[in-house]
């Protein structure tokens, strides 16, 4: 096979934007449905389950009493919402996965905001830029129930920011100091604030460093480290009874993170996210017009200099850069709750390849893995709320249009080589429409919906060039002409809720036309040395993905409650073989005490044994396991200060094990103690 190469790596292009006019016409509301609450370390995770949607009111900050382990990495925190799985490569910088779909198939915003990682090897979710100390809640909406933030198949995850929000409090702040045994992770934090009735500005800063962590049993997991830094600052203005602008910054930069389940790791992972937004109560007949401009820029650097023995060095940088606009509006008219939003963002992604040949006489190797594509993404949002009685019935609807664009001539030519007859631009209309219906029949709800969706292919999917994937040792190129895919879904759910007692039985099911994997074409040899071979990106006719749980709790006295849930999972293609990272039954319960200031858990998390698997994926099978964690913390006060100290172990009895989705069969952390303090000046 013919080997691209060049000999000098070609500068940068400028990112240029041109953004037209987009003439809005405003009919809408937004629909307010509650949801229960799940209470995470200083971050809500607010699971919007089978088409339910969740609005946050003001930021309001947790309760230090009420949290596990103060001070989490995000990821551990949305690892324990009831839908939300992790994809783990090493400690940090884990990728999401909701109703067991990966990041192709979802859709994740920082309050609001679409922002791509900049990493081919999804080494940079866009959870890992930012940080708790940054957010007032994760809002979770199950399939097409997120399409209001963009077209997904599997749902969203929004990252909501905190704010003050004008609470007139003047001058106060915190210091907030971590420390855990295992990989001996420092975490150092404070947030300095200033609010009036017409103005507020915040400010909070966070630091993490960590060693490599210890497997269970006593192994060192190697090249597991990673230092961190985040700044935030958000403030905004009241112009005028009932109008405000906002503006936010993000600061977030991770250097010598190591990923022991690839053969890389990585110098530089950086990001800035800049916003600025209008809000008015009220205009017209419509109400909570909220507008956003935002930008950000990604800069990511893949290399292996710290690997003692590698076949070929190489460095692999990659660029995403975004910007974008969202404007909505909310209208209550008779039984009709409506929503209007149109959004739009225009997205730069680049990624390079030079591979640096041991001769030092030969030429480097140069490829460019993502080819200068730009993306254009707009859409229109409807939705529509109808209170018939006892009977709740939710129409939501999303008409989208999707351009990609090759901008590197280079890179076209090189994708011509597979796809000779595909042309520079690929445009696609995407459509999501879904409907829900809810009954109250005291003491239960029942929720029946149904959905149809979209989805574009991902840039690696359409435009990846010689991507190596080491969970299967296979090279994958992307197919610019693939077809879109599709689901068709349907849930359920039932909530019977009586005096202490809260049950709630739910299940889901995605058929999926049109669904995109690699497959593997054996005509084609590796790049990468000692790969199996090669795959591209096709459509399958269809695959199938089951989801269903149950989640007790109790409130056993004042104080003391109770929660456990058991979940179980199925995905297989059109010729019935397993689908890949998919979970096998899993388990959790939990017991929480809380009173006059002390506080304590017990928690059980735990898998059966992954009997679905797929080796044609790279997928082993993982044997059960059960870990179990414990912590205890107390609550003083220090004139009107607020002192808070917590201490716990996880992984109490030193388990070795690996779940489903740990890329490589990475063993998790083993036992691990953590203390946290926090002093808060009110």
């Amino acid at each position: 096979m013919k080997t691209l190469s060049r000999g000098g790596v070609p500068l940068r292009t400028t990112f240029r934007i041109n953004v037209g006019l987009l003439l809005v016409t405003f009919l809408a509301h937004v629909t307010t449905t509650s949801a229960q609450q799940t209470q995470l370390d200083s971050l809500y995770i607010l699971p919007v389950q089978l088409g339910e949607v969740v609005v946050i009111g003001a930021a309001k900050k947790m309760e230090h009493q009420k949290q596990h382990k103060p001070l989490s990495t995000l990821d551990e925190y949305l690892e324990g919402a009831q839908h939300v799985n992790m994809v783990k490569r090493g400690a940090y910088a884990w990728e999401p996965v909701l109703n067991n779909m990966t990041s192709e198939r979802l859709t994740v915003t920082i309050d609001g905001m679409q922002i791509f990682g900049a990493c081919t090897d999804k080494m940079d979710p866009v959870t890992s830029y930012v940080d708790v100390s940054n957010l007032e809640a994760a809002e979770i909406s199950s399939g097409q129930r997120g399409a209001s933030f963009g077209n997904a198949i599997g749902g969203n995850i929004n990252l909501k920011l905190e704010n003050s929000r004008f609470k007139d409090k003047g001058w106060y702040g915190s210091f907030e100091n971590a420390f855990e045994s295992n990989n001996g992770q420092r975490v150092l934090g404070g947030e300095v604030n200033f609010a009036r009735s017409n103005f507020y500005i915040d400010t909070d800063v966070i630091y993490r460093k960590a060693d490599n962590y210890v497997a269970g049993g006593g192994e060192e997991v190697l090249f597991s480290q990673f230092e961190k830094y985040n700044f935030s600052v958000n403030s905004g203005y009241r112009v005028a009874p009932g109008q405000r602008i906002l503006a936010a910054l993000i600061y977030d930069e991770a250097r010598d993170v190591g990923y022991p389940a690839l053969p890389m790791d990585v110098s530089l992972a950086r990001a800035v996210i800049a916003s600025v937004s209008w809000e008015q109560d009220s205009l017209g007949n419509f109400t909570d017009w909220e507008t956003k401009g935002y930008f950000n820029t990604i800069k990511h650097v893949m290399d292996d200099s710290q690997r003692p023995e590698v076949a070929i060095r190489m460095d692999m940088p990659g660029w995403s850069d975004t910007a974008g606009l969202y404007s909505q509006v909310f209208l209550q008219k008779g039984k009709h709750t409506l929503q209007f939003k149109i959004d739009g963002y225009y997205n730069r992604s680049l990624a390079e390849m030079t591979m640096y040949p041991a001769n030092l006489e030969e030429n480097p190797m140069f490829m460019l893995t993502w080819p200068d594509v730009r993306t254009f993404n707009t859409g229109l949002y409807l939705e529509d709320k109808l209170q018939l009685g006892m009977h709740t019935v939710t129409l939501g609807g999303r008409l989208g249009f999707h351009n990609n664009r090759v901008a590197d001539d280079f890179g076209l030519k090189s994708l011509q080589i597979f796809s000779p007859e595909m042309e520079a631009a690929n445009s696609r209309i995407l459509k999501s429409i879904s409907a829900q219906w809810h009954r109250h029949l005291e003491p239960f709800h029942l929720y029946v919906g149904g959905a149809y969706g979209e989805r574009a292919p991902s840039v690696s999917e359409g435009y990846g060039f010689y991507l190596f994937n080491s969970f299967d040792n296979f090279d994958y190129i992307g197919d610019p002409n693939l077809k879109t895919e599709q689901a068709i879904e349907g849930n359920l759910k039932v909530v019977f809720e009586k005096s202490r007692w809260t049950l709630t039985a739910q299940a889901s099911i995605f058929h999926m036309p049109n669904y995109i994997i690699g497959t593997v074409a054996e005509e084609l040899s590796a790049m990468t040395m000692g790969a199996s071979g090669v795959k591209i990106y096709e459509n399958l006719e269809s695959a199938q993905l089951i989801n269903t749980s149950f989640l007790a709790e109790c409130e056993i006295s004042k104080g003391l409650k109770a929660q456990a849930g058991i979940s179980w999972h199925r995905g297989t293609d059109s010729d019935g073989g397993n689908l890949p990272l998919i979970s096998p039954w899993a388990y959790n319960a939990n017991l929480k005490y809380q009173k006059q200031g002390y506080s304590a858990t017990l928690s059980v998390v735990g898998n059966g044994v992954q009997e679905n698997f797929n080796p044609l994926y790279g997928e082993s099978q993982t044997a059960a396991y059960t870990v179990v964690a414990a912590s205890m913390g107390k609550r003083f006060f220090i004139s009107a200060n607020d002192f808070y100290v917590k201490a716990g172990v996880e992984n109490l009895f030193d388990a070795r094990y690996s779940t489903y989705s740990d890329w490589n069969n990475i063993p998790r952390m083993g036992r691990n103690a953590f203390v946290a303090l926090s002093y808060a000046l009110n």
